[in-house]
């Protein structure tokens, strides 16, 4: 199963420079054998505001349990709280694909078919939709779709080469108009196994 964890970490007041630098560097390395064991799979900085310290990591485990003793191995966890969100398979997920050029970004859908549309013109949009996110996969834009919990919501991994590309990709979408999404963008963490394939 995967899991989306945001990770956000206080350093405590007057904690010596060196005994972050310590911990860091001791999370790196740990970060390096969790995606080596394949239970790390990236990690991301979302947008920061000043002396903030977050970051978003895609993790994979058996189960609730054992992702726990995941996030529980790794050192800044006496410094970090962190919201896990499980993640389920989503009907148009196109598994990993290639990247297209540019930068990365997580979005959040939640849609909402208003009441007394017909059931027809609910198939045919789903339809569409199918057929749009498999051309935009094609195109290395969209890399993952999960389906998050809760009614009509999910989540997906995606890649442009500007805010505007992307704004455009997700009005292309055929359920666009009943769709609100929260677009995040992405920056590549230090540590993200990504980085080093």
């Amino acid at each position: 199963m995967e899991y989306l964890v945001t990770m956000t970490t206080h350093v405590p007041g007057g904690t010596p420079d060196q005994a972050v630098a310590d911990i860091r560097a001791r999370e790196a390395a740990r970060s390096r054998e969790l995606a080596a064991q394949g239970h790390l799979l990236r990690l991301w900085r979302p947008p920061l505001l000043p002396g903030e310290w977050r970051t978003l990591g895609l993790f994979a485990a058996a189960g609730d349990g054992p992702l726990e003793q995941v996030l529980a191995s790794m050192p800044l966890r006496v410094w970090r709280t962190d919201e896990v969100t499980p993640l389920s398979p989503h009907r148009n997920d196109p598994g990993l694909t290639a990247g297209a050029p540019g930068a990365e970004y997580l979005t959040t859908f939640v849609i909402a078919v208003p009441d007394g549309t017909p059931e027809t013109v609910v198939t045919d949009a789903e339809a569409r939709e199918a057929r749009r996110v498999k051309e935009l996969a094609g195109q290395g834009h969209l890399r993952r779709l999960w389906a998050l919990p809760g009614q009509g919501r999910s989540l997906g991994l995606w890649q442009a080469a500007s805010p505007a590309e992307m704004q455009a990709m997700l009005r292309s979408l055929p359920l666009d108009p009943w769709l609100t999404v929260q677009t995040t963008p992405l920056t590549p963490h230090p540590s993200d196994p990504a980085q080093a394939s």
